[in-house]
């Protein structure tokens, strides 16, 4: 069963809704508006469902999970402006015909478990939090409640950049997505080691973007007293999103081939092109890594020690 794990289409109604707002984050056309980033330009095509459809079938998937654009920041509106945005992205997407289905997002301004779980049961595969969630114990703290209902409806959590802050004038449109969004990824997974493992032992995580490429910082870790260089969270899983063989070689050096997912970021990235010959490997990466990360199972977990300390 193919799958690509990280994929955004933005349904109608939440489009609407984005053009009625006077502020960040607004539609002028299709043209976006954020605080953090220069205008954007989006190609209307990207979010054609036919389009999109007819795009999944071609990369012979079974299954494309759609998420929130979590750098819109719409998780961190005040409630009365998050909800109804949450509420059209919700329901268009879990409209949306095969092979789509859905990751789900909360409001986190006014975080309400019980609503997340009610999403969740719906048909979502798990809850996506922007990395901006989670970069410390306080964060990992704030979000427990929510973290504790994917475990006890075992479903996974999925880690996705959130918004950047502010750049100087001049900076390349690039910066965002080079700069924020990987340090927003490194700080997320280290605070998972660090504080959010102890507190959520059987808690499935997925990271996009090979998690801002922080486990090749092992040996750093390993001499600032970080301890736990080779051992591997089987439970932590690294989307392959925006990175090509190179990079995804590199991680897999140091976590191991099975805990990574094939996920594109599409439309804002296409997907990975793995090297001839490696056809173990896109089996693996397209199969069955993410049915493992959807559904649990497989093999041992050991676990990557946490720093010494108690959870959040």
């Amino acid at each position: 069963m193919p799958v690509d794990v990280h994929q955004h289409i933005w349904p109608a109604a939440f489009v609407e809704l984005l053009r009625a707002r006077t502020a960040p984050p607004r539609l002028d056309g299709w043209t976006l508006h954020l605080d953090g980033e220069p205008p954007y330009t989006i190609d209307p095509r990207d979010h054609d469902i036919e389009r999109r459809r007819r795009l999944a079938v071609a990369d012979g998937l079974d299954l494309a999970l759609v998420s929130l654009s979590s750098p819109l920041g719409v998780e961190q509106l005040p409630p009365e402006e998050s909800l109804p945005l949450l509420d059209a992205f919700h329901a268009g997407a879990l409209a949306l015909p095969a092979p789509f289905g859905l990751w789900a997002s909360p409001c986190l301004s006014a975080p309400d478990p019980g609503a997340v779980e009610r999403t969740l049961r719906r048909g979502c595969a798990g809850l996506q939090l922007p990395a901006t969630a989670i970069l410390d114990s306080e964060g990992l703290r704030a979000c427990a409640p929510l973290l504790s209902v994917l475990e006890r409806l075992d479903k996974p959590l999925f880690l996705h950049p959130g918004p950047a802050p502010a750049a100087a004038t001049g900076t390349p449109p690039w910066w965002a997505a080079l700069v924020p969004y990987p340090q927003q990824l490194h700080g997320a997974w280290y605070a998972f080691r660090a504080f959010g493992r102890a507190r959520h032992p059987a808690l499935r995580v997925c990271f996009a973007a090979l998690a801002g490429l922080a486990p090749l910082h092992g040996e750093r870790l390993a001499a600032r007293g970080g301890g736990g260089r080779g051992e591997v969270d089987f439970d932590v899983f690294y989307d392959t999103s925006s990175y090509g063989t190179r990079a995804v070689d590199a991680l897999v050096r140091v976590v191991g081939v099975d805990v990574v997912v094939a996920g594109s970021d599409r439309p804002w990235a296409a997907p990975v092109v793995t090297d001839p010959g490696a056809d173990a490997v896109v089996h693996a990466l397209r199969s069955v890594n993410p049915a493992r990360l959807l559904h649990g199972g497989g093999r041992s977990v050991p676990r990557a020690p946490s720093w010494k300390g108690t959870p959040p």
